[in-house]
């Protein structure tokens, strides 16, 4: 962009929907704009035009950088007209179009269409400027209705439109004949049984527990993935829970989807209880931001070619609890100064503390703030009556007894000492135990295998004793490969303790230096790479390191690192 100080400035703005260099690109744009200016205002004022760029932005709003920008420019520089090389490269809404054209005349700034040749200094120019942007946005919406015509037909299929597949399907090619000997391509949702039964999880915890963290927490015990092989977060698992995809087209589904007035492509008959649910233009796509999900009423649903996962009733059962839990949500504290959350336990219910902003300052002038427990909160009382305490003091007091710990190194070695002989002997009991059970294992598959080949000289009085101890057999190996993998699994996390065990000493001989000069967020970071669990009593908090009770078998540190003072509500 040049710039150079004169009474009047004159500017050329271009825009392109999608990086390009054909057609009406930016430079051609760019370069169309400068001759008009030296045709009509001359070669000075072409030299030192101001030139802004949008490349990679729709005309759908005026929601681009480099518009906003010269917008802004505006008002600190004396532009004498702004020149575009088409209308739409402004603007295809007639209320945004028509708001800038009226601010632009009264600031006494010209606005020049060089291809319809348009210009806001005569009245009729004006006229003609509003004519001609009632036409494009009469084009954008026609595209759009167009569109919307492509989806009522694609919806009478059932098709998969292609993109990333929702966890427990992946896509299929389908291939037809048409009558004029066309080859004709599609794509279905065919089920991955393992990813469904991962989905089945998924929709059970939550309907048990009705909770996203609970669910989540459950997923992260249990080592779930996601179909990337990365954890799963709240986010995704919302986006599992709301997926219409999943819902079994039966009775229920037909009459939620026709009460909440979707654009219903499917007859009564066709919710058959086995297929699940397509829903199209669900989603409302912003470059750069996340995915929002349109209103019902804008939704074009069939039956789809795939089985549905979940019945219908509990499906919107689902989405009963989401509302309710989203208008109770959580909302974190304004000063966001807590330390603990997601690590301090409730000792009687065992849910999660969370923070609780007072109107309060202590004597440092720091807001005051308690932890209250999740389940007390939601059930005022009822279910859950553990105190409340003072998160200013508790924070306050782990921090310190972590500093001593790792001065103190006597009793950091001994501890360190205690929690490596658990893990040590935790891997041990658990390799003897996997040894003895392949061996079983393998007993177990001999037998089976000697029992159905002696199913060929059998009578058949006897051939149905043999099926009975073949069944029984099976079922016996099923548990035994299911006990398999339990252990392989708690020896692989046995073995990752033991690499992760210099790291989490070395923090801890670190923290005193590092948290004095850290910020809230690394203390938070610091914290939750020594600390995995703090449970509050009710009178005082206990700090456990390393891993928590149940993980792996292995016990926590059994020793708190501070008895924190009860506190007042």
């Amino acid at each position: 962009m040049k710039t150079k100080d004169t009474p009047k400035q004159y500017v050329i703005y271009s825009r392109k929907s999608k990086f390009t260099g054909k057609g009406e690109s930016i430079e051609n744009q760019i370069e169309l704009c400068r001759q008009y200016i030296v045709m009509h205002f001359g070669e000075e004022a072409a030299e030192n035009v101001l030139v802004y760029e949008d490349e990679g932005f729709s005309g759908g709003n005026l929601e681009r950088p480099q518009f906003k920008k010269m917008m802004k420019d505006s008002q600190k520089i004396t532009f004498a007209a702004i020149v575009v090389y088409r209308l739409d490269r402004i603007s295809r809404n007639i209320g945004d179009f028509a708001k800038l054209i009226e601010d632009l005349g009264d600031r006494h700034i010209d606005f020049i269409s060089i291809r319809e040749q348009f210009d806001t200094s005569s009245p009729m120019g004006r006229a003609m400027m509003y004519i001609a942007s009632v036409f494009s946005q009469l084009e954008r919406e026609t595209i759009a209705e167009r569109i919307r015509d492509n989806m009522h037909e694609l919806s009478k299929t059932g098709r998969w439109l292609g993109g990333t597949t929702p966890t427990g399907y992946a896509s299929e090619s389908l291939s037809s004949v048409t009558v004029d000997g066309k080859v004709k391509k599609a794509c279905k949702l065919k089920p991955i049984p393992e990813e469904i039964q991962l989905v089945k999880t998924i929709f059970s915890v939550f309907m048990e527990t009705g909770s996203l963290s609970k669910t989540d927490q459950y997923l992260l015990e249990h080592r779930c993935v996601t179909k990337r092989g990365k954890q799963f977060t709240r986010f995704a698992i919302r986006g599992i829970l709301t997926n219409p995809v999943y819902m079994i087209a039966d009775e229920t589904a037909y009459q939620y989807l026709k009460e909440n007035n979707v654009d219903l492509f499917a007859e009564r008959a066709e919710f058959d209880g086995e297929h699940g649910i397509m829903a199209y233009n669900r989603t409302l796509q912003h470059p750069g931001k996340a995915n929002q999900i349109r209103p019902m009423e804008e939704w074009i649903v069939a039956v789809g070619k795939h089985p549905g996962i979940v019945a219908g009733s509990d499906w919107v059962r689902v989405q009963a609890m989401l509302d309710v839990n989203k208008s109770k949500s959580y909302r974190r504290p304004r000063s966001n100064v807590a330390l603990l959350s997601g690590l301090l336990r409730c000792g009687e219910c065992g849910d999660y503390m969370r923070p609780k902003l007072t109107n309060r300052k202590n004597a440092d002038g720091e807001l005051i703030y308690t932890y209250m427990c999740s389940t007390k909160e939601r059930s005022h009382g009822t279910v859950c009556a553990m105190k409340n305490c003072n998160g200013n003091t508790l924070d306050a007091k782990i921090i310190e007894e972590i500093r001593k710990l790792s001065a103190d190194k006597e009793t950091l070695t001994r501890l360190l000492a205690q929690t490596k002989k658990v893990i040590s002997g935790s891997k041990e009991g658990y390799d003897a135990e996997l040894a003895l059970l392949k061996e079983k294992h393998a007993e177990t598959e001999d037998r089976i295998k000697r029992l159905v080949e002696s199913l060929s000289v059998a009578s058949d009085t006897s051939a149905k004793y043999v099926m009975e101890q073949i069944d029984e057999l099976h079922r016996e190996s099923e548990t035994q490969q299911m006990r398999l993998a339990e252990l392989e699994a708690l020896t692989e996390q046995s073995r990752m303790l033991h690499q992760e065990f210099a790291f989490h000493q070395e923090m801890i001989q670190s923290f005193a230096s590092a948290v004095d000069s850290a910020t809230l967020e690394e203390k938070r970071r610091l914290l939750r790479t020594i600390v995995k669990k703090v449970v509050w009593d009710g009178k005082n908090a206990y700090v456990y390191l390393f891993a928590e009770d149940g993980e792996a078998d292995l016990p926590p540190v059994e020793q708190p690192m501070y008895p924190l003072g009860e506190d007042s509500e």
